[in-house]
């Protein structure tokens, strides 16, 4: 983890960044070069605030053609550059490094809608978009903008582009590779790739969209994207229920699967994660009165109505695959129980610190890893507490171990997380699953992934970056490293 710096430090500009300065000066307006450390603090520091950095500049371009001319600055002078957008990162993917090596380029001022066609199901969008207010426009000519996250107030679009972002929708329409139709980026010499078109059929050679997509910075800075839509929900139905075991929930999942080609979403959540909402946000209730070991956030957009879920979830307390369920009443009532869901981020953080997992294993075998693995980690680490919550339909556990009461933040992230990530990952891998499955590698996970993965993929990985960013200034110390390539002084 990077030490901190205070807000109030200031780290000089190299002589390499300060000549590109001086280079960019006639060619950006005063908008787009921000040094003022009271407007950079706040972007200095990863959403966990596990990393913190320092960039001596912000760098806050209003176009493509203005973050190519700084990328091709930053190039002829060997700078380095961490892109950013809403910095909602989870794996301290968009933090600067410490020493104050690489200036920040915002891409928050590229916000504009520049399309929205209802007829073709496309949206174009430039980076710095917000999800919510990508949401709000396709809502407005009757379409939608199938995914989304607790974060969409705040996350933009070329940061979930970056990081192949996922959500609560994936198991219906795919993560955010899925959804992307086509790129524009700014490649790291300062050409402009321009994929924006949407082509039904194009084989000249790789697919340089879909390379960027999760490429999280290091290969090029997207700018803009083409983005699928698909026509606004008529009906959505939504059901919270109680069971007694991850085995017993996935049962359902088939069973709904099987009778409605509308289930989008299907989360699951310990009890203790359910506890942990309620504790924090004011005025929350519980959707069901009766207790229950593990709990299931069920979304439907079958045209048929509540009557499919209600059906479905019938049967299951016949079956006893639930105890109870509820479903949703209102639109109101529907907010209340996702808001559930997508608190438990914020309020697992403010219960104190823990050691987070964003992992995926092969959907059957997810229930059983969710006992076994919090069991191993409770065996191996006395006085811990794990567990997991996540995507049933998609493998995906947000997996937790928590210190135990009293333990000192800072004693437990530099001495006791590394060994407990290893221990969780090697669980990971022997149930053949990935270390990272929607939140990227960042900073947080390389040595992990230098660790576990196949010399294949990490010669492929290394290649492609030496590639397209010789120079290594692009996201430098994320996803993958270099290590002949060093920015200049």
């Amino acid at each position: 983890m990077n030490s901190a710096y205070p807000a109030t430090m200031t780290v000089p500009l190299s002589s390499a960044q300060a000549a590109m300065l001086d280079a960019l000066a006639s060619q950006l307006d005063a908008k787009s070069v921000v040094t003022d450390r009271d407007m950079i603090a706040p972007w200095e520091t990863d959403w966990r605030r596990r990393y913190h950095g320092h960039a001596p500049v912000l760098l806050a371009p209003a176009s493509t053609a203005e973050v190519a001319t700084i990328v091709a600055a930053a190039a002829a002078h060997r700078v380095a550059l961490v892109p950013q957008g809403g910095n909602s990162s989870m794996v301290g993917g968009a933090t600067p490094p410490a020493d104050g090596s690489a200036l920040l380029l915002s891409l928050r001022r590229l916000n504009r809608i520049r399309s929205v066609d209802a007829d073709a199901g496309l949206a174009v969008v430039e980076a710095g978009v917000i999800l919510a207010d990508l949401h709000t426009a396709a809502l407005a000519v009757d379409r939608r903008f199938p995914l989304t996250l607790g974060a969409r107030g705040n996350a933009t679009i070329g940061g979930l582009v970056s990081t192949n972002a996922g959500g609560t929708q994936v198991l219906r329409f795919g993560s955010m590779r899925a959804l992307v139709a086509g790129v524009e980026a700014v490649l790291a010499d300062g050409s402009i790739h321009d994929g924006l078109a949407a082509l039904k059929k194009d084989n000249r050679g790789w697919n340089l969209d879909q390379l960027l997509v999760g490429a999280e910075g290091t290969l090029a800075i997207v700018t803009a994207a083409a983005l699928r839509l698909v026509p606004a929900a008529r009906t959505r139905s939504v059901a919270w229920a109680g069971t007694d075991s991850p085995a017993k929930a996935l049962r359902l999942l088939r069973r709904c699967q099987a009778a409605s080609d509308g289930i989008e979403s299907f989360e699951i959540l310990p009890r203790e994660s359910l506890a942990a909402v309620l504790a924090y946000l004011p005025g929350a209730r519980a959707p069901l009165a009766s207790e229950h070991a593990w709990h299931l956030l069920i979304e439907s957009t079958d045209p048929r109505g509540d009557a499919v879920l209600e059906t479905l979830l019938a049967d299951a307390i016949d079956a006893e695959l639930i105890g109870d369920a509820t479903l949703a009443a209102s639109a109101t009532q529907i907010d209340a129980f996702w808001q559930l869901r997508d608190s438990i981020s914020d309020a697992e953080r403010a219960t104190g610190p823990a050691s987070q997992h964003d992992i995926a294993v092969p959907v059957d075998a997810m229930p059983a890893f969710m006992i076994d693995a919090a069991a191993a980690c409770d065996a191996r680490f006395p006085g811990t507490h794990a567990s997991g919550f996540g995507h049933l339909g998609d493998g995906n556990i947000h997996f937790h171990v928590r210190a135990a009461a009293g333990t000192d933040p800072a004693r437990w992230y530099a001495e006791n997380v590394p060994v407990v990530t290893r221990f969780v990952d090697d669980l990971v891998t022997a149930a053949g699953g990935t270390i990272a499955a929607e939140h990227g590698i960042g900073q947080m996970k390389l040595d992990e992934l230098e660790r576990l993965a196949s010399p294949a993929r990490l010669t492929a990985l290394r290649a492609v970056k030496a590639a397209m960013d010789p120079l290594g200034i692009l996201n430098p110390g994320k996803l993958v490293a270099l290590a002949s390539a060093r920015p200049g002084p």
